[in-house]
């Protein structure tokens, strides 16, 4: 398994959520976790999806992630689990 940490930070907006998924769905990317929260009108979100199956290379999902993100006015990263495990040990 090809496990992936995706962050998503701002204000919140209609169509977070269902923008995000569409663009997993459309490339192969399977959602295996996901927590959500609105605090006031800031919006946080952290998923683990499995890109095993990805239809694209890794670094352009994440850059399309980013760019949907600067779209509606979000910071969106997405990295892969063994790095931001590594990160978080230290």
């Amino acid at each position: 398994m090809n496990k992936a940490i995706i962050t998503v930070v701002g204000r919140d907006t209609v169509g977070i959520l269902a923008k995000v998924c569409t663009c997993l769905a459309e490339n192969g990317v399977n959602i295996l976790d996901i927590s959500q929260t609105v605090v006031q009108e800031y919006f946080n979100m952290m998923m683990i999806v499995d890109a095993s199956s990805a239809r694209k290379p890794f670094a352009d999902l994440g850059t399309e992630l980013a760019d949907i993100g600067k779209e509606m006015g979000l910071q969106i990263k997405c990295q892969r689990s063994e790095i931001f495990e590594k990160m978080h040990r230290v």
